[in-house]
């Protein structure tokens, strides 16, 4: 077939065309698809270790392009670092490089694309998922998106009050002093054992609701409420071996974040392969 150029009138007549289809079928993904019955399994804690090797053998077939997808990722840790230290935050340096778990689920959608392709059989490089994510499940993906960078908002809000009610309002004068009084005051426990509470039940909320979700709509035509429901029926299921992936996910990542976050290169595309495997082993579908 051969192909006009065209001319402005006609580029802009079809954007408008693509647009609106683009978001018709993004609501369209937002509704709920009755003709998809997702079906629940039991998993066992070996099936982790079963899953995260499967993590490994993804991230070394894809690890040109699996690195150009996530080193973002450490960049936005590194700024955030400079941006702490810079304006006298300290104190919300570890709720930031922790609040990253919270955002993570976001951050490995390609990841998640790219496993699923190669499980079909097809290419499996950066732009092929992002294809895919367009195509098969955007909508739904930035509103679940959107819900998890509230969350991490929410988080940070949360933060900043166990400071206030602990070592704060003020800001320290050093990063020397405010890890002494961290550690060698009572203030400075509580603020330890207040924020890490809030963060787990964080941490928690985020698990239970994104655990498969971001899979589900990349993997199958279902609206987000089916996709968010079924990742708590995994969670409800499954109750030990999701508590010791959320402590996995969570040391990990404690891991990647040494030195200046560099190491989420290599932990972000493992726990995201992983996750994409952890989905397959929890649910299948009538």
């Amino acid at each position: 077939m051969v192909q006009t150029i065209g001319n402005p009138a006609s580029w802009g007549a079809k954007a408008v065309h693509d647009g609106a289809r683009a978001l018709g079928d993004a609501a369209q993904h937002m509704r709920s698809d009755m003709d998809v019955h997702p079906r629940v399994h039991s998993i066992g804690v070996e099936d982790l270790w079963k899953a995260l090797l499967l993590g490994v053998r993804d991230f070394s077939r894809f690890r040109s392009d699996v690195i150009a997808l996530v080193v973002i990722y450490p960049m936005i840790g590194v700024l955030l670092t400079a941006m702490a230290f810079e304006r006298a935050m300290v104190p919300f340096l570890f709720p930031m490089a922790s609040g990253f778990a919270l955002i993570g689920p976001v951050a490995a959608v390609g990841l998640y694309a790219m496993s699923a392709l190669h499980e079909d059989g097809q290419e499996a490089s950066w732009a092929d998922a992002l294809a895919m994510l367009r195509v098969r499940a955007i909508g739904p993906v930035l509103v679940l998106g959107l819900y998890l960078f509230a969350m991490f908002f929410l988080w940070m809000a949360a933060a900043s009050w166990v400071y206030n009610v602990t070592l704060g309002p003020a800001m320290p004068q050093s990063v020397a002093g405010f890890m002494r009084d961290v550690f060698t005051t009572s203030d400075g426990w509580t603020m330890i054992w207040m924020g890490c509470g809030i963060g787990a039940v964080f941490a928690f909320v985020v698990l239970i609701t994104a655990l498969t979700s971001f899979p589900m709509l990349l993997d199958r035509p279902v609206g987000l409420p089916t996709a968010v429901v079924t990742s708590l029926r995994v969670a409800s299921k499954n109750p030990l071996p999701v508590v010791v992936w959320g402590m996995i996910v969570a040391g990990m990542l404690v891991l990647g974040a040494m030195p200046a976050f560099l190491g989420m290169i290599f932990v972000l595309p493992i726990l995201g392969h992983a996750t994409w495997h952890l989905y397959r082993m929890a649910v299948s579908f009538d």
